[in-house]
């Protein structure tokens, strides 16, 4: 059987730095030369990073893309590197326009190309677009119907792109009746808890279904609100996974490939089983194959525990936020609570501990052991530390308010978190700092938060991440970093303190909200699985909590959408995946209200 040295290039990519991103395919590519390989696969519009979003809508872009990918071509083969074969997506255009009613100003299309020899010799345009999520690709794209096929070094080799695996029919079933041997896919896939497995065993199934080896390549690093962890892999035909890449880390996945001799001969329209047809073209760039040589033993590296899964994935979210966005540094509001706890340790994962500033604000209901707790954590983790009292300034605000019948109750409990958010935000025009925002999802989800306060900011690092899971996360970063013989960055008295915003005398979290182990199993119910009340209350949940929580739910809608954006790490954020209206009649009882 012929042999095949295969690259997966797993990068991490910047939306609208067409020559950085080429740059980065250079630089990887070389990489990829000099371990030997014959083809190196880049992800999903590597070249204009991803998603670009309405700037596909941009002729402008468009014909950038096109330029710099013909500019790449050149420069490979200029480097030296134009005798390895280089798969890279990028944006492309269709070849002639369409008459079709309500597709987007110049008919974009999600494209990989192949460059060989200083030449595009090959461009495949994704044929499944998804539309669900996160995902507007039908906003943005039209399908391809083009499956090219490629003989290099006697193998034929397929092109997909992402969804097009998802997707049942296609250019996986054109895949086996072009007879290929090898199925390249890159990929823009996003992280989400437990996603890794499910590509598994669909990468298993859909080589099964080609007849062919698959190379999936992933992206990685953070793009706005969305986190990618690579987990770029090579499965073969029975389903046995060859190679592995570690997740949330740039890498070159280098594995050595015995795969079926080009037969094929197939071209022209064929059924794609999916109601449409897919024309099979080919094309020759190195017909014999090579001197047999002896192969490598293949990377498979090992998945994380769950938390590490996740709490690497808030921290790579986080970072490359911060970086892309030309931030230096950040600031946040250190409480002495176990949410900015925790953000303040990712951020100082992230970024360095030189580069965080962490400030207490206490007012006159701020316990001791707070600021002590939050002056500890500093301590330990290194953060610029200071403290401000916020006393003196909520004090001016209730005595210019006193002719106006004052403040009282939960409008002077807002005050103080509204104080708090303008000192951050000030420190923040002054310095240069990025504010970084501490609530999690079931705060968001319930409401709890203020807005102009606790949720005025820049990022929201565990913006998608339960209670119960930030508590999980401090415990297993503490764990972590005892394992490594290093002292725990987080005080074991900020995780066990019963949570307070300590707004009020006495206030504790659970004054207003139910406890959050069953608070969060009703969320996640309602708001990741859609579940209406009815269902709700089927699964167990009871129905006094459910009626509670869904309307704290309902009525916070318009708070959320005033939220910074924070990375997506489950499979219905808010913001990014759901989407409910502000106004509406709608009540979960069963029936819309009168």
């Amino acid at each position: 059987m012929p042999q095949l040295r295969m690259a997966l290039a797993q990068v991490d990519t910047t939306v609208g730095d067409l020559d950085g991103n080429a740059d980065l395919v250079s630089a990887w590519t070389k990489r990829a030369l000099g371990e030997g390989a014959h083809l190196v696969v880049f992800p999903e519009l590597t070249l204009t990073g991803y998603p670009p979003e309405d700037l596909v809508l941009r002729r402008s872009y468009v014909a950038a893309s096109r330029a710099a990918l013909q500019r790449l071509a050149r420069r490979l083969d200029d480097e030296g590197a134009g005798e390895i074969a280089v798969v890279v997506g990028y944006l492309d255009s269709s070849p002639e326009p369409s008459p079709a009613v309500g597709r987007p100003a110049g008919e974009p299309q999600n494209t990989a190309a192949v460059l060989w020899r200083g030449e595009v010799v090959a461009r495949y345009a994704k044929h499944h677009l998804p539309n669900y999520g996160v995902f507007d690709e039908y906003r943005y794209f039209v399908p391809g119907n083009e499956f090219p096929v490629l003989r290099l070094h006697g193998v034929d080799i397929g092109l997909i792109i992402c969804e097009d695996l998802w997707q049942d029919g296609g250019p996986v079933a054109i895949a086996r009746a072009a007879g290929v041997g090898l199925l390249v896919c890159p990929n823009g896939s996003p992280y989400e808890r437990g996603k890794s497995y499910h590509r598994d065993e669909l990468c298993a199934r859909r080589a099964a279904e080609a007849g062919a080896t698959i190379g999936y390549v992933n992206l990685v690093g953070g793009q706005d609100e969305l986190v990618f962890d690579g987990d770029s892999l090579v499965v073969d035909p029975s389903g046995r996974v060859l190679a592995r890449a570690e997740l949330f880390e740039e890498t070159l996945l280098v594995v050595d490939l015995d795969l079926p001799a080009a037969t094929g001969t197939l071209t022209g329209p064929v059924d794609a089983r999916d109601g449409t047809t897919m024309t099979i073209t080919r094309r020759v760039l190195a017909e014999r194959p090579l001197p047999a040589y002896q192969p490598r033993q293949p990377t498979v590296a090992a998945r994380p525990e769950p938390a590490a899964e996740l709490y690497t994935a808030v921290v790579t979210g986080t970072r490359d936020y911060v970086r892309k966005n030309g931030f230096r540094s950040v600031v946040l509001g250190l409480s002495g609570g176990i949410d900015s706890a925790l953000v303040a340790t990712i951020a100082v994962d992230a970024l360095g501990a030189d580069a965080v500033h962490t400030v207490a604000m206490p007012s006159v209901y701020s316990s001791a052991g707070s600021v002590a707790d939050a002056a500890e954590l500093s301590r330990r983790q290194g953060t610029h530390h200071q403290v401000i009292s916020i006393q003196p300034m909520v004090d001016a605000y209730h005595a210019a308010l006193a002719d106006s019948g004052g403040l009282h109750g939960l409008a002077a409990e807002n005050l103080q978190a509204r104080v708090r958010g303008t000192l951050l935000m000030a420190l923040s025009n002054e310095h240069g700092h990025l504010v970084l925002t501490t609530g999690n999802k079931s705060e968001l989800a319930t409401g709890f938060s203020t807005l102009y306060g606790d949720s005025a900011g820049g990022f929201a690092p565990i913006k998608d991440v339960s209670k119960t899971n930030v508590w999980a996360l401090a415990r297993w970063r503490n764990a972590e970093a005892l394992r490594r013989g290093a002292v725990p960055p987080i005080p074991e008295e900020i995780i066990a303190k019963p949570p307070s915003a300590e707004l009020a005398p006495g206030q504790l979290d659970s004054d207003r909200l139910p406890d959050y182990a069953i608070l969060d199993a009703v969320l996640d119910d309602y708001v990741n699985h859609d579940m209406g009340r009815a269902e709700l209350v089927a699964a167990g949940h009871g129905p006094a909590i459910v009626d509670r929580v869904i309307r704290l739910v309902d009525l916070a809608e318009y708070k959320r959408r005033q939220n910074p954006p924070g990375p997506k790490v489950t499979s219905k954020a808010f913001g990014r995946d759901r989407r409910l209206p502000i106004t509406s009649r709608w009540r979960e009882q069963g029936k819309p209200a009168n």
